[in-house]
């Protein structure tokens, strides 16, 4: 009823505006039968209902000058919808209003070479234009539409020239990779597909080849096309190895995106060794004591923190007071757990960047050589190891490891410069799971034999009490448990029959169980790595 109602509306207000602006109704009505034309509206249909719309005024009005004038403009209405159905009726739409590739293929046979592409691209009617083949996609029509970007790809030739779509497809259609990915993704490999040739005629064991990649590259304009993008957003991994789509893509990332990314990472680079200087190398040097660094180590060391205090965590700083700024004034927010943060905290390399940072304010918060500072003059200008800095000295190495760990893990994004190491570093990132679930596992049978253990009556020391017990059965599922304890428990047959069927079950059962599921899912998720991979770059 709500349907009815809105076309009874909009015909009331066409028929008043054909007397207002009728030359904008005549190209409304044209666009409007197009779309009809791709319905595959019958015209038969327009006569009666303009004699039943007019019968319909004349119980509302006496007016019969009114009636008269409503009577005119529809029907004036109805005769151009007519003509442009008439018109726009080829036998390519007919042959895609019934989804045949059989029929599309019988009714473009007959068009001359030079025309063939535009039978399939094109419908024109007055000022009016509506493409067959982004019809056929819209309309979800996909056997029509393979047929025609089958026909449109191959290469025809006569005496003069050769005809080939390509160019004038992607003319017609600029964002034809887009609507692809949206409403039509399995028509994208038959595209692809389209734009390489392969000869029949071998050499050498070998056959040439040519890649149609410049619209994939280029747009009219010159610019770089989004092409790339948009084959990135959906998200495929099957279409991103894609001969056509890799040859592109390595193209752009040899040619253009390598030496950039290289140089953006370098500074990166560049801070993590004066990192691992200041807290790892620098750290370790003592005197000939082993008690106190030398004057120009302690120098050394509050140079390197301070360049990591400023550059590093003033940059990362930076960088997320920005980001967050734009998403909080966009409104574009993700729910991480039961929070909202703001939407690129979504990217993993952003979250750890974050925690990078708020662990590099921890860091400067406990630094022990400025709250040393103060006693500190003479030879121990510099120094971490005095009476303020000695009970912070702990702590600080807490958060220094984290930052450490959080360093590399960043670092770990420079192996999108190979695609076979970012296939494996995915694969890792995939399995992960697989093994939090084991160590979900161990730890419930851990808690459970614990409890057993420490329930029963022995005079083991090393199973005194659920915290102990705990950490040597981990010790024993990770092979740490030594052997002279092994003997041990020998004088205490009751607890030696609990601990063997621990490790049956955690040994035995749990670790080969692991080995079973991470085989599986590496086998159902390297067919897809290579194509996440290049996703990744």
């Amino acid at each position: 009823t709500t349907r009815l109602h809105f076309i009874a509306d909009k015909l009331v207000t066409m028929t008043l505006d054909m007397y207002n602006d009728p030359k904008r109704m005549v190209e409304d009505i044209s666009a409007l039968g197009l779309r009809h034309v791709g319905y595959g509206i019958p015209t038969d249909l327009f006569g009666p209902f303009v004699t039943a719309c007019v019968q319909v005024v004349r119980t509302l009005t006496d007016d019969d000058v009114a009636e008269e004038g409503f009577r005119w403009s529809l029907s004036l209405i109805s005769r151009i919808l007519t003509r442009v159905i008439n018109e726009g009726s080829t036998i390519v739409m007919k042959a895609i209003n019934s989804n045949s590739d059989k029929f599309l293929r019988t009714a473009v046979a007959c068009a001359p070479r030079g025309q063939r592409s535009l039978w399939m691209l094109n419908v024109q009617v007055g000022t009016q234009s509506i493409s067959p083949l982004m019809w056929a996609i819209e309309a979800g029509s996909l056997d029509a539409a393979k047929a025609i970007i089958v026909d449109l790809l191959t290469i025809r030739a006569d005496r003069d020239r050769y005809y080939y779509g390509m160019d004038i497809m992607f003319e017609r259609h600029p964002d034809i990779i887009k609507r692809l990915c949206v409403d039509g993704p399995a028509l994208l490999p038959v595209l692809l597909d389209g734009l390489i040739w392969r000869s029949r005629v071998t050499e050498n064991g070998r056959r040439r080849v040519n890649y149609y990649i410049k619209h994939l590259v280029v747009d009219a304009a010159g610019n770089f096309a989004p092409a790339i993008e948009w084959i990135t957003e959906n998200r495929d991994p099957r279409i991103v190895c894609h001969p056509l789509v890799s040859m592109v893509t390595d193209l752009v990332w040899d040619r253009v995106a390598f030496r950039s990314f290289l140089f953006g990472k370098a500074w990166f680079v560049f801070t993590i060794l004066v990192f691992i200087l200041s807290q790892s190398i620098l750290n370790s040097m003592r005197d000939a004591q082993g008690y106190e660094e030398s004057k120009e180590v302690r120098a050394l060391t509050f140079v390197c923190r301070i360049f990591i205090y400023l550059c590093s965590m003033g940059q990362w700083l930076f960088y997320h007071a920005k980001k967050s700024i734009i998403n909080i004034r966009t409104h574009e927010f993700v729910r991480l757990g039961c929070l909202k943060a703001p939407a690129y905290l979504a990217n993993w390399q952003d979250s750890a960047s974050l925690m990078l940072t708020v662990v590099l304010l921890l860091m400067l918060c406990l630094e022990p050589i400025l709250h040393c500072l103060s006693s500190a003059s003479g030879d121990l200008l510099f120094t971490s190891r005095c009476s303020e800095g000695a009970d912070l000295l702990f702590p600080y190495s807490i958060m220094s490891t984290i930052a450490m760990l959080f360093y590399f893990l960043l670092l770990s994004d420079l192996s999108v410069l190979s695609t076979r190491v970012s296939a494996y570093v995915l694969v890792c990132g995939r399995v992960l799971s697989e093994v939090m679930l084991f160590l979900l596992g161990l730890t419930f049978f851990v808690l459970a034999f614990a409890c057993a253990v420490s329930s029963l009556e022995q005079d083991s020391a090393d199973f005194n009490g659920i915290p102990l017990s705990g950490l040597n059965l981990y010790k024993m599922t990770f092979a740490m448990f030594s052997g002279r304890s092994y003997d041990a428990l020998g004088d205490n047959p009751a607890l030696l029959l609990a601990i063997c069927f621990y490790v049956v079950t955690s040994v035995i059962f749990l670790l080969n169980l692991l080995i079973a599921q991470l085989s599986c899912a590496y086998a159902s998720t390297y067919q897809d790595m290579l194509g996440y991979a290049r996703l990744n770059r």
